[in-house]
């Protein structure tokens, strides 16, 4: 029987880098200005339009600074940025029309572009060593999540309003046609930086992003998908590094995450919308990839009603007295889904805040998150794993009686200075294999709640 990581080096050898012809379609040869205030939204459209037409290449992003509104890219474009190149997108809402097909909090919608979009396009890239800037903070897409943490203060409007997020949600519940979930202006619901909707052979490499409005890197419904050498650099609200949602085959590698949500979290939808799309996120692979600040290095939900399978993490390293979980899967009975296999080994955690493992089928942020489809979360392995400060906890799971997590397995697992090695309800089959945590040897699971 093929092992998890035999299957991981066939679904590495499957996913192909993109390839480009050598022509070169430079954005200042159609008018762009390096100067940072004039909009450059018309130059990226006309080279990416031309780039496209003669059959592909790469778009030049020489170095200096070009304020923008939306890019969309097109089949087999490579938008490259040299070194000292830096993208400056707009923080005004209307450069981001027209509406374009998106989604918010695994929930699809008509809303503003994402910052870099492409849909329905293949062979596409992002590269080189510049820098994409969001330019996002509490003076202008922050502050629409009604934090005052984040510049909101009593009176503005935000998204939690009644007709804003809540009214998405409903939509999303009982299936309302995309054509009609109609949002943007008025409705504050934050673009997500760089998104391939429904797209294949995707590529991103080696730029570095910063100052997101929402999440940053997000595939959605894609395939084919290599994120290798990105940093992210980018502390707002809701500012998930890589976000693939109902996406297959994809590889993120090489990248630095320093977020101020979950630096790596993979979606599968949002309860009744998820189970209706029905399209889950697997053969999901990590490797050689740095997590600094965040809520969790690799996280798996909350959004993950069509379920997740075949998460691959090697060779990593998490450390931060701001990141507050290594490995996290939070899911709850209205999002459903089932969580299999999701595979880790040789990380090196410096410093988390809560918990090394985190394992938790009653995830809540929002009001009434219980419903009737319980979770299904199983075949959790971790081996040679060493942790120098662990938190609160070694392992925190908390499962259902009727549906407890299963097949668990620590194997060559060092966690020193942790204030409790466990805390586990309705967990079943926790294998411990040389497994040591304040220098104990744990010979036998603990004790769990039934």
């Amino acid at each position: 029987m093929k092992g998890p990581w035999e299957a991981m080096n066939e679904v590495v050898a499957s996913v192909k880098v993109p390839e480009f012809p050598d022509t070169v379609f430079n954005i200042m040869d159609y008018g762009a200005q390096p100067d940072s205030v004039s909009y450059n939204t018309e130059a990226f459209k006309n080279a990416i339009a031309a780039c496209a037409e003669k059959g592909g290449g790469k778009v030049l992003v020489p170095k200096g600074k070009y304020l923008t509104g939306a890019i969309h890219l097109d089949n087999n474009v490579n938008l490259h940025l040299e070194e000292g190149a830096e993208i400056l997108f707009s923080t005004n809402p209307k450069d981001y029309y027209p509406l374009v097909a998106t989604s918010y909090e695994g929930v699809e919608l008509m809303n503003y572009s994402p910052l870099i979009y492409a849909n329905k396009k293949s062979n596409i890239a992002i590269t080189g060593k510049g820098v994409l800037n969001g330019q996002a903070s509490n003076e202008n897409w922050w502050k629409w999540v009604g934090k005052e943490a984040y510049g909101w203060k009593e009176g503005m409007p935000q998204q939690k309003d009644s007709l804003n997020l809540p009214r998405l949600m409903e939509m999303g519940q009982n299936g309302t046609p995309l054509d009609e979930r109609v949002f943007g202006e008025g409705h504050y619901l934050r673009p997500t930086f760089l998104q391939p909707y429904e797209c294949n052979s995707v590529l991103i490499q080696g730029v570095k992003i910063i100052n997101a409005p929402f999440w940053i890197i997000h595939p959605f419904k894609s395939n084919n998908v290599i994120v290798d050498g990105v940093t992210v650099e980018s502390h707002g609200p809701n500012n998930d590094g890589c976000d693939p949602e109902y996406s297959k085959n994809v590889i993120i590698k090489n990248c630095t995450f320093n977020t101020g949500d979950d630096c790596i979290a993979i979606k599968a939808g949002r309860d009744a919308e998820g189970r209706r799309v029905a399209i889950k996120s697997e053969n999901i692979v990590v490797q050689n990839c740095k997590m600094i600040d965040g809520h969790g290095g690799v996280v798996i939900g909350s959004e993950m009603s069509a379920g997740v399978t075949n998460v691959y993490v090697e060779n990593c390293e998490m450390n931060s007295p701001n990141l507050d979980r290594a490995i996290r899967l939070k899911t709850n009975s209205r999002r459903g889904g089932t969580i299999d296999g999701v595979y880790v080994r040789n990380v090196n955690v410096g410093q988390v805040k809560e918990a090394v493992l985190k394992l938790n089928m009653h995830y809540a942020t929002y009001t009434n998150q219980t419903g009737e489809f319980i979770p299904v979360i199983k075949n959790i392995h971790l081996e040679n794993v060493k942790v120098q400060n662990g938190g609160y906890y070694g392992i925190l799971a908390k499962g259902y009686e009727e549906s407890p997590i299963t097949n668990v397995t620590l194997k060559n697992v060092i966690i020193e200075k942790v204030d409790e090695a466990f805390s586990l309800e309705h967990v079943s089959n926790l294998k411990l294999i040389d497994t040591y945590i304040n220098g104990s040897l744990m010979q036998s699971p603990p004790k769990i709640k039934e």
